[in-house]
């Protein structure tokens, strides 16, 4: 994909379409392109109606009209590529799915402008460099390990964004907590900014619809090990949620994980806990539906060697 690669696109307005919006138009026209991102376009007096600039996404068509969009391309990323190893689980030409190590960074931010897993994707596949984001649709925090589909293309890209939109994507985790569960259950409780600390996030009332189900995969004496689904992506959502039920995650220190053992601990537990310095928590089953295929794919990544560890010195109920 070369640096300076323009869009340049018409079309004639189906007849049919009048009355519509002319964001929708676009989408229906164009659907390699997302509609929010033609709405941008649109505002940044990049589309034209019969040879005459419309900067308003809500504005209606009369159907017949010649449409034209002429813009650049997604800018480069201002991020540098850098030779960073990437544990890919699949790859194609469409698509690629890592396994994402704990400490690893998504995004660059302020204070991690280098040494993110972007920084990677770009050394790994420098087409990536004009996709939003290098590609990348979901995260993983910092600590958490476990399993992250890539676009490679944009018309991957717009497609993978919709299905996440649309929950279609399947994402489950592994997480542990320091209490003894007998049943799952759903978590349904609104996610937004904490309101005195704003690195965090919390349940708080107004905030973004949020739910997660878990179940008890395996019993412990004094843990338990959830199998954990999302069925909505918010920032922390199953840190946040867990906590807000008085179960904050093994490790998760932020969310109010405080050292404890349970009676008759093993001297090998102690050092386990001691030594296990983040959430214990792992995206482990990725499903989705291939962007371009069509195919029903799953992926599984085992358990990271810390994580393991800590599970062996359990005792089970």
């Amino acid at each position: 994909m070369p640096d300076n690669e323009l869009i340049d696109l018409t079309t004639s307005v189906p007849e049919d379409y009048r009355g519509l919006r002319l964001d929708v138009v676009l989408a229906k026209c164009f659907p390699e392109h997302s509609r929010s991102r033609l709405a941008e376009w649109v505002k940044q007096s990049k589309v034209s109606l019969n040879g005459k600039v419309v900067s308003e996404p809500k504005a209606k068509v009369q159907g017949g009209e010649m449409l034209a969009l002429k813009t650049e391309l997604y800018p480069a990323q201002n991020d540098s590529p850098e030779s960073i190893p990437l544990n890919i689980v699949y790859e194609d030409d469409d698509i690629l799915v890592v396994n994402k190590p704990a400490g690893l960074v998504v995004h660059p931010a302020a204070g991690n402008r280098q040494g993110t897993l972007l920084n990677a994707l770009l050394y790994h596949a420098p087409s990536l460099n004009h996709l939003p984001r290098a590609g990348i649709v979901h995260r993983l925090d910092k600590e958490t390990t476990g399993l992250m589909v890539v676009a490679k293309t944009l018309a991957a890209h717009t497609a993978l964004v919709a299905a996440m939109q649309r929950r279609e994507i399947e994402r489950e985790y592994l997480a542990v907590v320091a209490e003894e569960l007998i049943a799952g259950g759903t978590i349904d409780a609104p996610i937004g900014r904490h309101p005195h600390y704003r690195t965090k996030m919390a349940v708080v009332n107004g905030g973004k619809p949020a739910r997660t189900h878990y179940r008890c995969k395996m019993r412990y004496r004094g843990f338990t090990l959830l199998e954990v689904k999302l069925e909505t992506g918010r920032t922390h959502q199953i840190r946040v949620h867990f906590a807000h039920q008085g179960l904050p995650l093994v490790g998760d220190t932020v969310y109010g994980w405080r050292y404890k053992l349970p009676p008759q601990s093993t001297p090998e537990l102690q050092q386990q806990l001691l030594a296990f310095k983040r959430q214990a928590l792992h995206a482990w089953r990725l499903s989705l539906q291939h962007p371009v295929r069509g195919e029903k794919l799953t992926w599984e990544a085992p358990l990271p060697e810390d994580f393991a560890n800590l599970l062996k010195c359990f005792t089970k109920k």
